[in-house]
């Protein structure tokens, strides 16, 4: 393949100074920070009010429980009816009014609790509200059932059961969920670079062929050597282009913090802060805690970044073949259509298999099967790779991914040998298994 280095370096040398790619290269960084701005703003905005409820408890059992805090300040009302309330509230443009009646017992008040508003009130806020109504009703049962709250608190048992393998290697359920959630960023990652990446090869493919520059440079080159050639030249003008965006998205992020003042990060401040002292204040969080970074530690990260970019470059050649193959067999982007389902398909597989499979048993049957398909191996191997398979399984799985690169490119220069060269007939699946045998 003497001509690949020119054909790979010809296909990177044309995108990267296609106008539609220079402006897309640095109109997405633009844009993207630009959302991201506009919602850290809202963000902003929206921490920054405090919402004023007001409170008129008739049962005097309950109004010491609404303490003010930083987003939302509690105005109890007293010795007033609810009519006169409903209007000092709707004067003053309150977020609402808690209006808790006196009746005979717990169970009638909480029946009876309203909250007024000019709108829907927020979920967390009514949660937040009904918390607190329920821990104090709660207690007050309690004693006028003649038990002292305190006791029945340390009564109460809550099981944790403490998960370690045969070999001793102690696990968790959270650890669990962290594995899955650096396994799907990876899988996930690989399915939108195949999808957006694959379909510029497809494109680029199909640009060249209506154009009939491909029939000049096909004169002087194999099929296979002009297919892997503009995979591979596609595929590294696709690598400059993101690490362009992460570039220049990274240095105007830091730019719009500095300019405009607007920092998601500072958004967010109260609600971590919050966060953090609850933390501070409950035992069990600050045990949570302490187990999400061990468990954190615990990951094999170096096998992880290994194994993704092995997968990752695996995976993305297979499917940017096929895709080569589809954009030789049609002559617009229209007609791709009825080819594009079977390679969705295994990818949409790989997701629900590695989302809804993996995660209740890494280790079965339907897990293992997949993880060894090449079609799906890419993604599920890697959610199953934090919940610890052997170095064989996974090199096997790496072994089997590229022949089948090896294979696919073969039978898809087949394809793409007859199919570069014909022009205003859209082929059926019938014709393309005929071209496979020429």
């Amino acid at each position: 393949m003497n001509h690949l280095g020119l054909i790979t370096k010809r296909e990177y040398i044309n995108k990267v100074k296609n106008k539609s790619f220079i402006i897309m290269t640095f109109l997405s960084p633009l844009i993207m920070v630009a959302i991201f701005a506009l919602i850290a703003y809202l963000t902003q905005l929206n921490n920054d009010s405090v919402k004023t409820i007001s409170v008129l408890d008739e049962s005097n059992l309950f109004a010491s429980e609404f303490i003010s805090t930083e987003q939302t300040k509690y105005d109890i009302l007293t010795n007033i009816s609810i009519d006169d309330a409903k209007k000092i509230v709707q004067e003053a443009e309150n977020y609402g009014l808690l209006f808790i009646p006196k009746a005979k017992d717990i169970d009638a008040i909480a029946n009876q609790i309203k909250f007024y508003s000019e709108d829907s009130p927020s979920l967390s806020v009514m949660d937040k509200i009904e918390g607190k109504i329920e821990e104090k009703a709660r207690a007050i049962k309690l004693k006028n059932s003649g038990l002292d709250p305190e006791i029945v608190n340390h009564l109460n048992v809550k099981v944790k059961t403490n998960l370690e393998t045969f070999e001793g290697e102690k696990t968790s359920k959270l650890g669990s969920g962290l594995k899955l959630a650096f396994g799907g960023a990876a899988g996930y990652l690989l399915f939108m670079f195949i999808i957006i990446y694959g379909n510029m090869i497809m494109r680029s493919v199909i640009e060249e062929k209506t154009s009939r520059i491909i029939e000049i440079i096909i004169s002087s080159v194999k099929p296979m050597q002009l297919l892997l050639g503009k995979i591979f030249g596609t595929s590294l003008a696709g690598i400059t282009q993101f690490l362009i965006w992460i570039v220049i998205g990274g240095a105007l992020m830091l730019i719009v913090s500095a300019v405009f003042g607007i920092n998601l990060a500072e958004s967010q401040m109260a609600q971590q802060q919050e966060m953090i002292n609850q933390v501070a204040n409950n035992n069990e969080m600050q045990e949570m805690a302490t187990t999400l970074i061990q468990e954190t530690y615990n990951l094999p990260i170096i096998n992880l970044i290994i194994m993704f970019v092995l997968f990752f470059i695996g995976g993305y050649l297979l499917y940017a073949s096929l895709y080569a193959a589809i954009g030789a067999a049609v002559d617009n982007e229209t007609d791709t259509q009825q080819f594009m389902m079977p390679i969705i398909m295994p990818l949409m597989l790989a997701i629900y298999v590695g989302f809804f499979t993996v995660i209740e048993n890494p280790h079965g049957m339907v897990s293992q099967v997949f993880s060894y398909v090449p079609f799906t191996s890419p993604v599920v191997m890697l959610m199953r790779i934090p919940f610890g398979v052997p170095i064989w399984q996974q090199l096997l799985s790496v072994l089997i991914l590229f022949v089948t690169f090896y294979v696919t490119v073969l039978f898809a220069a087949k394809i793409y040998r007859v199919g570069i060269l014909m022009y205003g007939k859209k082929p059926s699946y019938k014709e393309l298994y005929k071209w496979l045998k020429y």
